[in-house]
């Protein structure tokens, strides 16, 4: 009798738990304004996630089945489900020209790969002040071997899109607008989650 009592209490505290967790997730999705950008099962499985893995309570997300011409990336403090930030993020050139459909984690695949990174450490490189990405699903395990990371891109803006219809396209790096990328980075390093969907 007692130990039915406590596994009927243990699927009880499963359950408030589970529930608190997917009342939490709506609050910040409601307050973020993602409903018309995300859809909400995709961002409860990032948030999910997110509980699980981030370091910080920052969590970046990008839409990938939103086409480049779209502010398509999140920052969300998930304390309180404010946008830090939303602003483009370029795919790798191979996977599409105005939207991304191919996806890889395969090294000089030149594709955008899906599935969960976290944010690692900074360093100057060739784009400047960047983010190493750390590859925490099967989909993106090679981001580090790859050379995925955020930095800053001049093919990263609007005057781009105005003049080519698309935004410019990366070798697999989610590259941000130069006039941000530092905000972002700083943002995300040093263990935010960071969610690609496609």
């Amino acid at each position: 009798m007692r130990l039915f009592i406590f596994f009927f209490l243990g699927i009880l505290f499963s359950c408030n738990t589970q529930a608190n967790v997917v009342d939490k997730a709506w609050k910040i999705y409601a307050k973020a304004q993602l409903i018309e950008n995300i859809q909400f099962d995709d961002f409860y499985t990032a948030y999910r996630r997110h509980l699980l893995l981030a370091k910080k309570p920052i969590m970046g997300i990008i839409n990938y089945k939103l086409p480049s011409t779209e502010k398509r990336m999140w920052i969300i403090d998930t304390n309180n489900g404010e946008v830090l930030e939303k602003t483009y993020a370029a795919h790798g050139l191979n996977s599409g020209l105005k939207r991304a459909v191919k996806f890889s984690n395969t090294i000089n695949s030149k594709q955008t790969s899906l599935g969960v990174f976290l944010g690692a450490e900074t360093y100057l490189g060739k784009h400047g002040y960047s983010l190493r990405l750390d590859g925490v699903s099967h989909s993106n395990s090679k981001a580090r071997d790859r050379a995925i990371v955020i930095h800053g891109a001049d093919y990263v803006s609007e005057s781009y899109i105005e003049e080519n219809g698309f935004l410019g396209r990366s070798w697999g790096c989610p590259a941000v607008p130069r006039s941000v990328s530092k905000r972002v980075i700083d943002l995300l390093k040093f263990g935010s989650t960071i969610h690609s969907l496609g």
